[in-house]
């Protein structure tokens, strides 16, 4: 039985997802690499200025998805802005070399958690394993 750790495990290994998201009826789908458990929450980090940013604050619902090893994972869930400087801190601190361009108290500097997820890992060789978060 797969665990949010195993999807936690399986973004991080395969470096690079794939975060769609609802630009007014328009799909968008960008490459993200940032992926961090804070609180038991698994969460996504970008800057306020950015268009995905813009697009989660009006339509949360989100989809990622990633490649490994034959398999792949799609999370379909909500994204919800966590405002707090210490899940701010908490991702960059995972990922230092984003220290380079971001800053928890930058003003720019957002994070959001997963809600509502559904995760489905998929090969062309085993039946699909689900879970729920």
């Amino acid at each position: 039985m797969k665990t949010v750790k195993d999807v936690l495990s399986f973004l991080k290994e395969a470096k690079t997802y794939y975060l769609a998201t609802d630009d007014g009826g328009q799909p968008r789908v960008r490459p993200f690499g940032t992926i961090n458990e804070f609180e038991g929450k698994l969460y996504i980090q970008t800057g306020k200025k950015k268009s995905v940013s813009m697009q989660l604050h009006k339509n949360p619902k989100c989809e990622i998805c990633a490649f490994l090893n034959g398999k792949w994972l799609r999370v379909q869930a909500e994204a919800i802005e966590d405002d707090r400087r210490e899940a701010r801190k908490s991702m960059l601190d995972s990922y230092p070399e984003l220290r380079t361009m971001y800053n928890e108290d930058d003003g720019n500097t957002e994070v959001f958690y997963l809600k509502n997820a559904t995760a489905i890992f998929s090969s062309f060789t085993a039946p699909d394993e689900s879970l729920t978060f």
